[in-house]
């Protein structure tokens, strides 16, 4: 379970040079609201607010995720997921990433300071770890992907992301797989869609079990995620949002 909630705070996941990040599609205000299904049961929603704040004497960005469950879901297995990033508006670098979890009886708390000068990552307990130069964190990549040109892709190419997650590198593909229109229960779009490649075994039976769709316009917001696991499914779609920058 907690290997599925990580991957819908990845939402979309891409890898990005800094010479690649261009105008941001997102702006400080803006809101989004996601349903969780578990088979026909609505079992809780992700919520994600977007703020420009100060952050240790650098303008940065403030993006913060809840997912919790609700009803019988929450009762049979209660989830209280916090995640938090400060990262830089022209990068979208990390500076600081924040990771609260409670979900049944684990509980699990950490946070990450990036240094880009030396490399390193630093956890809430001194200890240091190597990184790379586009290392990311469960956040920032959700806000780094809206600022892709799908118009350079095309259908089979690969997308490479390398991420920082429970204090290990955590490297991320997935297949670009053109345009595709969807229907939700707030309309229907016109989608970006991607196949992450997942790992089979205990959770998924195929490397092919996760599917993401983006709005294909200028907002490039997650519309939907889709995972087909070895007991069910799981379908993550937005409901709501506010303060989009188009």
């Amino acid at each position: 379970m907690r290997k599925i909630l990580c991957i819908l705070f990845l939402l979309p996941l891409f890898s990005t040079s800094h010479s690649q990040v261009g105008q941001n599609h997102f702006k400080g205000g803006e809101k989004l609201r996601f349903i969780i299904y578990y088979g026909i049961l609505d079992g809780g929603y992700i919520d994600a607010e977007l703020n420009l704040v100060n952050f240790e004497g650098h303008k940065a960005y403030h993006s913060k995720m809840l997912a919790q469950t609700t009803g019988l879901t929450d009762k049979l297995y209660r989830v209280r997921d916090e995640y938090q990033a400060y990262f830089d508006p022209i990068t979208i670098l990390p500076y600081k990433s924040v990771r609260n979890i409670s979900e049944g009886k684990y509980r699990k708390y950490n946070e990450v300071s990036y240094d880009y000068d030396s490399l390193k990552a630093t956890n809430i307990k001194g200890e240091v770890f190597d990184i790379t130069p586009d290392i990311r964190d469960m956040v920032s990549v959700f806000h780094l992907i809206r600022n892709k040109d799908f118009d350079e892709l095309k259908p089979g190419d690969i997308i490479k992301i390398n991420t920082f997650f429970d204090d290990e590198l955590f490297p991320f593909d997935m297949r670009y797989r053109g345009i595709e229109t969807i229907k939700t229960r707030i309309g229907t779009f016109e989608c970006i869609k991607l196949v992450p490649y997942v790992e089979p075994g205990r959770i998924f039976n195929s490397e092919d079990d996760m599917t993401i769709w983006l709005s294909a316009d200028m907002n490039k917001v997650p519309i939907r995620v889709k995972f087909d696991l070895k007991v069910g499914s799981v379908k993550v779609d937005l409901i709501d949002y506010s303060g989009l920058k188009y």
